[in-house]
C-alpha cells in the first residue's frame, strides 16, 4: 500500500499502519480492530479520519467502522474481499480459468517448499498474473510474509461470516462508503456489492476498466484510480 500512501500524501496526512504478526496470541478480526483503534487514537484523536483498505484491508475497514462508528470517517474499499460462499465460488472459478501451464508449474514448485512463509510468498508470486491486467514494474522491497498470521486472521473472518455477524454488523455504518473494483479482478465485484448493499444503502460502486486487484499498479488504471480517490475524498472529507 506504500504507493497509495505516497500518491495521496501531497493532499492528505496519510498513515499506513502495519498489522500485528503471529505470536503467542491467536490473531482474530477483533484483535486487528483493536490495534487499528490504537493507531487512530494516537494519530487522529478527536477526528474521524477516512479509512482506505485494499482486499482484506477493505474488510478490516468495514469491521472497524462497525465497531467504532464514532471514530470513523468515509471508507474506501479497494478490491474488497468476499462475504459469502457464492462470491468465493465465483472467485475460485475465475482463478481456475486463468491458471495456465506456467502458473501450474510455479504452483507445483511453491507446494514443495517446507517453510510456510516462503511457500505463501512463492504462491503469491506464482499467481500474480491472475490478479493483474497489465501491471507496471516497480522496484519493491522484500516484504515480510507471515503465513500463520494470514491463516489465523482469515479463519476468524470466515467464522464471523458463518455465524452471520458479517456483513450484517455493517448496518451500523452511516458514513459514506466507496467501493472501487477492477473489472479484471477475480474477486467478483458486483456480487460482493450485492452482498454488502442490503447493509450499506449508501454504498457507491465504481469499476475500473483494464484493471485487476491492485489499481495503483495497473498501467491503464493508475491515473484514473488516484483521480477518483482525490475527487471522492474531496467531496466527503470535512
Amino acid at each position: 500500500m506504500a504507493p497509495v500512501a505516497r500518491g495521496l500524501a501531497a493532499s492528505y496526512h496519510v498513515v499506513e499502519p502495519f498489522q500485528r504478526g503471529s505470536g503467542a496470541e491467536r490473531l482474530t478480526v477483533a484483535r486487528h480492530v483493536a490495534d487499528l483503534h490504537e493507531v487512530i487514537s494516537f494519530y487522529a484523536a478527536g477526528s474521524r479520519p477516512a479509512l482506505l483498505g485494499s482486499s482484506w484491508g477493505a474488510m478490516l475497514a468495514l469491521a472497524y467502522a462497525a465497531a467504532y462508528p464514532d471514530s470513523t470517517g468515509p471508507l474506501i474499499l479497494v478490491g474488497c474481499g468476499t462475504f459469502d460462499l457464492v462470491a468465493r465460488s465465483a472467485m475460485r472459478k475465475a482463478i481456475a480459468e486463468r491458471t495456465d501451464d506456467g502458473v501450474r508449474a510455479r504452483l507445483k514448485y511453491s507446494d514443495q517448499l517446507a517453510d510456510a512463509d516462503e511457500r505463501l510468498r512463492a504462491f503469491a508470486e506464482a499467481t500474480a498474473s491472475i490478479y493483474s491486467y497489465d501491471p507496471v514494474t516497480i522496484p519493491r522491497d522484500e516484504e515480510k510474509v507471515d503465513a500463520r498470521a494470514q491463516r489465523e486472521t482469515w479463519d476468524d473472518m470466515l467464522r464471523l461470516q458463518a455465524e452471520g455477524i458479517y456483513p450484517a454488523a455493517f448496518a451500523t455504518i452511516k458514513v459514506p462508503v466507496l467501493m472501487v473494483h477492477g473489472l479484471f479482478d477475480p474477486h467478483p465485484g458486483r456480487m460482493i456489492l450485492e452482498s454488502l448493499k442490503p447493509h450499506l444503502s449508501q454504498l457507491e460502486y465504481r469499476e475500473l476498466d483494464r484493471c485487476g486487484h491492485y489499481p495503483w499498479l495497473e498501467k491503464a488504471a493508475t491515473d484514473s484510480f488516484f483521480f477518483l480517490l482525490r475527487e471522492w475524498l474531496g467531496r466527503h472529507l470535512n
